[in-house]
């Protein structure tokens, strides 16, 4: 996987967002991993990558996406991105800090330390 950084505080002075694209080679997979505190939008501009999560019952729920497709990824959501196809795979991220956030994690399954929110108080 390639990433290219557009937006950012080095690129075009965004002080809270990043932009960006990622080149996914066909038959490729990243590990298990989280954002941590960053929210992330995908959208698919060409391939079919896909993006697994667990779902409410905690089993691997799988996202199938093409061309035009969004997908959002919360924080501290474990998850991964596979691009199982012949094709290559690009993708316009967005994600809500500048730090580019992974945690890698053995699975799906393993615990996150979500912290909790500072109310201020």
């Amino acid at each position: 996987m390639r990433r290219f950084e557009a937006l950012s505080a080095r690129h075009g002075g965004t002080r809270r967002i990043w932009m960006g694209e990622n080149h996914v080679g066909p038959e490729m997979s990243s590990g298990d991993h989280h954002h941590g505190e960053a929210e992330t939008g995908i959208y698919v501009v060409s391939g079919h990558p896909e993006f697994v999560f667990l779902d409410d019952d905690r089993n691997e729920s799988r996202i199938r996406t093409g061309p035009g497709d969004y997908v959002f990824v919360p924080p501290w959501v474990p998850h991964r991105e596979e691009n199982p196809h012949p094709e290559p795979a690009v993708v316009v991220l967005a994600r809500s800090t500048q730090d580019g956030i992974v945690v890698n994690l053995p699975s799906l399954w393993a615990e996150v330390d979500v912290p909790e929110p500072d109310t201020g108080a």
